[in-house]
């Protein structure tokens, strides 16, 4: 095999799709800057039961395993940055309030999430710690929302489900975890034959409950629906409650609901939502409310959050210009040397990119899309429209 190939779902990023994710994670981090909340950056490998904590067979099986040198330990390269933002704040920052922490890295999975994704995510989110209310979920919603809008992509479309309706559907019920992989398999597909199979020797109540599940997908109307189909519950109505709070409060969006959608890792524990727009094959956010990722590290906070792929990002927002150029000459240029170098500096200063066409090259400056060149006018360098 030659040596210059890379291995399958993993590819080298050219200049200018680097550009562009460049200038998307910046607007982002600011984005999210904007709402307060700090950056942190954790390392792309850890301890195996740090990285897997409280996260379900999903993100193990997704998650790069190898021995270290040092330690003889089993570590992991991350496969989810979520756990990471936990461990923080549950042990580096150790604060009494709320916490607001975002990042933006890559991730690394054994598998592709589906056909022709990439296994080397950059992986952007934001994690809220220390607030039970709806208030956290609403607020990691909006600044989705924004972020998405900074990037220029849009339509979108919210479409959000709750966790605790399956677990209130299936509680008592002792299931190992491979039938219960079964039905969260079959809810996902909205396959009732496989469902019917599946959950045959449940009780009746569960049972027609997870089938009425499947039908459960549309605008508003659903949620009352929901109400009049399934079991009398507390838990089930405070979470049909807490979704129509939220679809009250989002506006400049469409917003639908899938109450049997399970996708994503097994550490949500209440309302959960996925951002869509045209043209991207999936959900470009995934979030919501996973209050007991934090419990392994000794402080069981609340905790609301998302997370987006900026290379799906990139994939589906408007093109965007490259910023025009300005040709110079080789900074050797005899006599006038020094003060050619200081006319550079000026403008790289000012904010303008100066490209120095280098000895015997002057014909390859246009794939640099200079408009623009630095020149001797008489005494003075002077900024000219390049012809």
């Amino acid at each position: 095999m030659s040596a210059w190939v890379l291995p399958d779902h993993i590819a080298d990023v050219l200049p200018s799709e680097a550009r562009h994710i460049e200038e998307l994670r910046r607007e982002l981090l600011d984005t999210a800057r904007g709402y307060g909340y700090e950056l942190v950056m954790p390392p792309l490998l850890e301890h195996l039961e740090s990285l897997l904590t409280g996260t379900g067979e999903a993100l193990d099986l997704q998650t790069f395993k190898l021995v270290d040198q040092l330690s003889g330990r089993m570590m992991g390269l991350r496969a989810d940055t979520t756990p990471q933002a936990a461990r923080i704040d549950a042990h580096l920052l150790n604060r009494q309030g709320v916490v607001r922490l975002c990042y933006c890295g890559p991730v690394l999975h054994t598998r592709p999430g589906r056909p022709h994704a990439t296994r080397e995510p950059l992986q952007f989110g934001a994690e809220i710690f220390g607030h039970a209310g709806l208030e956290a979920d609403l607020e990691a919603l909006l600044l989705a929302m924004d972020c998405l809008k900074a990037t220029r992509v849009g339509p979108l479309t919210v479409d959000m489900a709750d966790a605790r309706i399956i677990r209130a559907l299936m509680a008592g019920i002792p299931v190992d975890g491979e039938a219960l992989a079964r039905v969260h398999a079959a809810l996902a597909a909205k396959d009732t034959s496989e469902l019917t199979d599946a959950t045959r020797k449940f009780p009746v109540v569960a049972r027609e409950g997870l089938r009425t599940l499947v039908s459960l997908y549309g605008d508003e109307k659903v949620l009352l629906e929901a109400e009049n189909a399934l079991p009398s519950s507390a838990l089930i109505q405070e979470a049909l409650n807490n979704l129509k709070w939220l679809a009250s409060h989002l506006h400049g969006a469409s917003v639908s609901f899938d109450l049997a959608d399970l996708r994503g890792y097994a550490y949500y524990s209440g309302a959960r939502f996925a951002i869509y727009t045209p043209g991207a094959s999936d959900a470009l956010v995934r979030g919501g409310r996973y209050d007991e990722v934090g419990a392994v590290f000794g402080r069981n906070r609340p905790a609301v959050g998302f997370s987006l792929d900026v290379k799906e990002v990139v994939a589906v927002v408007p093109k965007r210009p490259l910023k025009a150029m300005i040709r110079a000459p080789w900074l050797d240029a005899g006599a006038d040397a020094a003060e050619l170098r200081e006319a550079i500096a000026a403008l790289r200063s000012a904010g303008e990119t100066v490209v120095c066409v280098l000895p015997g090259h002057d014909n390859e400056v246009d794939e640099f899309h200079c408009d623009r060149e630095l020149a001797l006018a008489g005494a003075r360098w002077v900024v000219r429209p390049l012809n």
